[in-house]
């Protein structure tokens, strides 16, 4: 059987610290062989390699500032960064980082800073990068178009922008990748963005805690804070399975299409810690 691969999550949050014995053993059940689990401030980066090099099998590691974050950062967060990059045999990816107008989002001329750095240390080594973007594709495109971009290309996680920006952003290396959130509501809208997406530039996600699904895509349940429902990261199967009934497709083909994506956007040779400083 087809195995699954998890985009993006964090499974570095605090939410899910108490929970991760049983986490990890419902994880590999569901058939989920890899998860990219996603850093989203410096606070948190020791935390993502720490569970990288506890389950080495099953995690890659990425780090990055949310755009939510970049007011937490240090003077020396790049150095940071690089010393995180630089300092692991096995590489370590970019992410979550990129823009966001919304209302939590932080100085926008500081998130636009930010993300360059990310994009340039991610072009640099052609390192995967995982972009989060919430109303501010201009800003976002016009940042993509003037700087070095990976070789491999890019992650758009959660993919939130319109269809009509998909063509603009596969030429530039994007791909896009389908979370539970699109099983919420407006589905014809989700239908419409994600079957413009070429099949090649498809990957799934859980994004978990967060993005949790709707009840009847949730075969593991899990509470957070308030008994308020969390996303559990073995969810991603029925994602996946959501994912088929927007695109109107086979689940089968599905599985063995975004296995193949998702093996060629993040693979990475390894390299030792005697390489080159970034």
């Amino acid at each position: 059987m087809t195995s699954f691969c998890d985009a993006h999550n964090h499974l570095q949050d605090k939410r899910l610290e108490l929970n991760l014995p049983d986490l990890m053993p419902a994880i590999r059940a569901a058939g989920i062989t890899k998860c990219v689990v996603n850093g989203t401030c410096q606070e948190d980066w020791p935390r993502v390699i720490k569970l990288a090099h506890r389950y080495p099998d099953l995690i890659l590691p990425s780090l990055g500032l949310h755009p939510w974050h970049i007011a937490t950062r240090s003077r020396d967060w790049v150095e940071n960064l690089k010393q995180f990059l630089a300092g692991e045999t096995d590489p370590v990816f970019i992410g979550e980082c990129g823009l966001d107008r919304s209302a939590r989002g932080s100085d926008f001329e500081a998130q636009k800073e930010v993300f360059t750095i990310h994009l340039a240390l991610a072009s640099k080594q052609d390192l995967p990068l995982s972009i989060h973007c919430v109303r501010a594709w201009g800003a976002l495109l016009e940042i993509l178009r003037t700087n070095d971009i990976p070789k491999r290309g890019f992650l758009l996680h959660s993919y939130g922008g319109s269809p009509e920006l998909v063509t603009e952003l596969v030429p530039l290396g994007a791909y896009f990748s389908f979370s539970g959130f699109f099983l919420i509501n407006n589905r014809p809208r989700a239908r419409e963005i994600f079957q413009r997406i070429p099949p090649d530039r498809l990957l799934s996600e859980t994004d978990a805690p967060d993005m949790c699904p709707p009840e009847e895509y949730r075969e593991h349940q899990l509470e957070g804070p308030g008994h308020s429902p969390l996303n559990h990261p073995a969810n991603l199967p029925q994602v996946v399975r959501g994912m088929a009934e927007i695109l109107d497709c086979e689940e089968q083909p599905l599985r063995s299409l975004l296995l193949n994506n998702f093996s060629t956007f993040f693979q990475a040779k390894p390299r030792t810690k005697k390489d080159p400083e970034i």
